[in-house]
């Protein structure tokens, strides 16, 4: 069933005007088995960042850039570990960094630079 002109428009503004996910991620490489992790205030966004910049070869993160170039695109995947639902940002900036930590140790994975 295709979708009106109308609703097509309300969903994407819908979509426009939702208030940015916020949270921890991690970032898999399926053949070598390696992990990163990362925080951000948009995780609707970071994915895309990221893979741009891994694809243009320039991420700043020499080791998840050097196993990108080795098994390519296809071997990672993006996985959201945790969204924050808190809206103070003062808490926030404490918080973030403090489940950003607690994944990495709970899956023994590479830190990426946070928020």
């Amino acid at each position: 069933m295709a979708m009106d002109k109308k609703s097509r428009k309300d969903l994407a503004r819908e979509y426009a005007d939702r208030p940015p996910q916020i949270g921890v991620y991690a970032v898999r490489c399926a053949p070598s088995g390696q992990s990163w992790v990362g925080s951000t205030k948009n995780l609707d966004k970071k994915q895309n960042a990221l893979w741009f910049q891994l694809d243009q070869g320039g991420s700043t993160e020499k080791d998840l850039q050097a196993a990108w170039n080795t098994h390519g695109k296809e071997a990672f995947t993006y996985e959201i570990l945790e969204l924050l639902t808190e809206s103070n940002p003062h808490t926030l900036q404490t918080l973030l960094p403090e489940r950003h930590t607690h994944w990495t140790s709970q899956l023994g994975a590479s830190r990426l630079r946070g928020v």
